[in-house]
C-alpha cells in the first residue's frame, strides 16, 4: 500500500544527516567503478559526486533506504498504471504512455488512452509527411519552408530545445526551419515575422485551454500581419494543438486540429503532439520516433531496483543528500554540445515549476527546502561566463555535465575536414574533463587567491553522439529525475498553482474589478504608472 510521508520522517533521512561532507578527490578506479548505463548510448558517471569523507558504501546504502522508505519506484508504478498521482487535481499523469506503454493498458472509460495517443501521432505522421513532400502546399501554391510555434512555457521550451538540439542532426533537402513566439512583447512576434515569408509559413498555435493570454494575442497578431500581408485566410495555414474541450477545437477555419489533454502537463508535453508537430513537420516523423524510442527506453530503466543502475534515481537521491542534508541551494545543468544550449532552460522549467512548492501532498506546509535553483548554459562558453562562482565563490553549487564523444556534424562533413572535425571535439572534451577534475579535486597554491578549494560535486551523462534516441534518453532522465524527487520531498511534481497570483494581477489591471484590497490595487496602479500605463 502507497503511504505519503514528508522527508524528515524517514528514519533513513535522520541516519544521513550525520554524513555530510565535500566531494571527494577522483581516482581512476572510482570514475571506473561509478559507472551506469541509461539507454540509446547514454551512460551516466557518478565518482565525482560523491562525498569526501563519506564511504560509499556507507552513503548508497542509506540512499537506497530512503528511496525504499519514500515508496518511489512504487509510486512510479502506480503513475505507469494511471493511478492518480497529480493529487490536488485529482489527474493522472501520463507523459509516459506518450513514448510507449510500461504497465499495461490505461484507459479512460471505454477508450484505450495508450491507442488515443499513438492515434494523434499517426496523424501528425501523416500531415507531416504531406507537408514535407509537397502533397499539401500553401494557399499560394507553394511548398512551406518556415514552421512557426505559438505559444508559451512548456509550449515553447521543450519543443525550441528538442528542435535546437536537433537542427543539425543529418539534415534533408524537405527539412523546414523553425521559430517560435512566446512572449508577449511584441518586439519578438515583430522580429520574427520579418525573418521569415509568411506566404511559405505555417504556423502552429498551442494552448491546451485555448485561452492563454499570451498565445491567443500573439496569434492575433500574426494574424492581423498576414492580413496586412494580403493573405486573406491567414487560419488556412495555422494548426491548431489543443484539448478537444478548447474553444480552439471547435474552430474548423484551422488548417488542421491536433489534441492533447490534461493528463499531459505542458512542462512534460514534449513527446506529444506540442513537440511531436514542430520536431515531425521540420525534420521528420522518423526522427521523431526515434526520440521516443529513446525516452521509452530510458522509463524502462528508471524501473530498475537495483539503485545503482538506476540513474535518474540515483541521481534524484544525491541531489536531495545536496539539498537537505548539505544546503546546497541550487545546481547547474552544463552540457557541452551547442546543440543543447536551450537544453538547460527547458529543464529549469520542468525542475522548479514542478518542484518549487511549500506544502506537501495533504497540503500542509512543509519544514524542510524543496526544489533547488537551477540555471545552465552550453560549454566551453560557460568557462567564460560563470564558472568563476563555481570555482571558487562561496556557495557550492553541484553540476549535471552532459558530453559526446563525436560531433553530431561528423556524418555529414566532407571528408577532407573529419580530421578537423575529431581535433575540435577532442579539445572540447578535454575542456570537460578538466573541468570535473578542476571542480573535484581543486589547486592549493600560497596565495588564496590562486587556490581552488575543490570539492564541488558533479555527475556526468555521456554518450558517442547526441543522436535523437539519445536525446530522448536524456529527456526522460531529467524528467524521472524530478518525479522521484517530488515523490521523496512529498510534494506533487505535477501540478503548478504558484504561476496564478501573476497572472491574476495583471488580469485585474486590465479588466478592473471588485476583490483586490485597497493597498494591492494602489500598489498595481503605482507601478503600472511607472511603466506607462493609463490610470484604470
Amino acid at each position: 500500500m502507497i503511504s505519503y510521508r514528508n522527508l524528515d520522517q524517514s528514519s533513513a533521512f535522520k541516519k544521513l544527516q550525520v554524513l555530510a561532507g565535500k566531494a571527494h578527490s577522483l581516482t581512476a578506479a572510482q570514475i571506473r567503478h561509478c559507472d551506469a548505463t541509461l539507454a540509446a548510448g547514454i551512460h551516466y558517471n557518478w565518482a565525482a559526486r560523491l562525498p569526501r569523507n563519506v564511504a560509499a558504501e556507507k552513503l548508497l546504502p542509506l540512499l537506497n533506504e530512503l528511496a525504499q522508505e519514500q515508496q518511489c519506484l512504487e509510486k512510479y508504478r502506480a503513475l505507469l498504471k494511471g493511478e492518480i498521482m497529480n493529487r490536488s487535481e485529482k489527474r493522472r499523469v501520463l507523459h509516459h504512455l506518450l513514448r510507449g506503454e510500461l504497465a499495461g493498458t490505461v484507459t479512460e472509460g471505454a477508450t484505450d488512452l495508450g491507442a488515443y495517443y499513438r492515434s494523434q501521432m499517426e496523424r501528425i505522421a501523416a500531415f507531416a509527411h504531406k507537408i514535407r513532400h509537397g502533397k499539401l502546399l500553401t494557399p499560394q501554391g507553394q511548398h512551406y519552408r518556415h514552421v512557426v510555434q505559438i505559444g508559451i512555457g512548456g509550449s515553447e521550451l521543450g519543443p525550441r530545445a528538442l528542435y535546437r538540439a536537433l537542427r543539425n542532426w543529418r539534415r534533408r533537402a524537405e527539412d523546414l526551419e523553425a521559430h517560435f513566439i512566446s512572449n508577449i512583447d511584441v518586439d519578438q512576434a515583430w522580429v520574427t515575422l520579418q525573418e521569415i515569408d509568411t506566404n511559405r509559413s505555417l504556423f502552429i498555435v498551442v494552448s491546451k485551454s485555448g485561452t492563454t493570454l499570451e498565445t491567443a494575442r500573439n496569434e492575433r497578431y500574426v494574424i492581423e500581419h498576414l492580413q496586412q500581408a494580403g493573405i486573406a485566410n491567414p487560419r488556412a495555414q495555422m494548426v491548431a494543438v489543443t484539448a478537444k474541450e478548447s474553444p480552439m477545437a471547435a474552430d474548423e477555419r484551422y488548417l488542421e486540429r491536433f489534441y492533447i489533454d490534461n493528463y499531459i502537463g505542458g512542462r512534460f508535453s514534449s513527446s506529444g503532439a506540442v513537440g511531436g508537430l514542430l520536431l515531425s513537420l521540420t525534420r521528420g516523423i522518423e526522427v521523431f520516433r526515434e526520440l521516443l524510442q529513446g525516452a521509452h527506453a530510458a522509463d524502462q530503466a528508471a524501473l530498475n531496483n537495483e539503485l545503482t543502475h538506476n540513474p535518474p534515481l540515483l541521481d534524484a537521491l544525491l541531489g536531495i543528500y545536496e539539498r537537505n542534508i548539505c544546503n546546497y541551494p541550487a545546481y547547474s545543468l552544463l552540457p557541452y554540445s551547442d546543440a543543447l544550449q536551450d537544453f538547460p532552460a527547458h529543464i529549469q522549467q520542468l525542475d522548479m515549476e514542478s518542484n518549487g512548492k511549500t506544502v506537501n501532498c495533504h497540503g500542509s506546509l512543509l519544514s524542510y527546502p524543496t526544489g533547488a535553483l537551477i540555471f545552465g548554459g552550453a560549454g566551453t562558453n560557460i568557462q567564460h561566463s560563470f564558472c568563476q562562482l563555481l570555482h571558487q565563490g562561496s556557495t557550492i553549487v553541484p553540476m549535471i555535465f552532459v558530453g559526446f564523444q563525436e560531433p553530431q556534424s561528423l556524418p555529414q562533413a566532407q571528408q577532407q575536414d573529419l580530421a578537423t572535425h575529431q581535433e575540435m571535439q577532442q579539445l572540447l572534451n578535454a575542456n570537460l574533463a578538466a573541468q570535473v577534475v578542476a571542480f573535484a579535486d581543486g589547486e592549493s597554491a600560497t596565495d588564496p587567491n590562486n587556490s581552488f578549494a575543490g570539492g564541488r560535486p558533479s555527475s556526468l551523462l555521456y554518450g558517442k553522439q547526441l543522436t535523437p534516441s539519445a536525446l530522448g534518453a536524456l529527456l526522460s532522465f531529467f524528467e524521472n529525475r524530478v518525479m522521484f524527487q517530488g515523490f521523496l520531498w512529498n510534494i506533487n511534481s505535477f501540478d503548478q498553482p504558484g504561476v496564478q497570483l501573476g497572472k491574476k494581477l495583471a488580469q485585474q489591471l486590465l479588466e478592473p474589478r471588485s476583490g483586490s484590497s485597497e493597498d494591492s490595487a494602489a500598489a498595481l496602479q503605482s507601478y503600472a504608472n511607472l511603466l506607462g500605463m493609463p490610470k484604470l
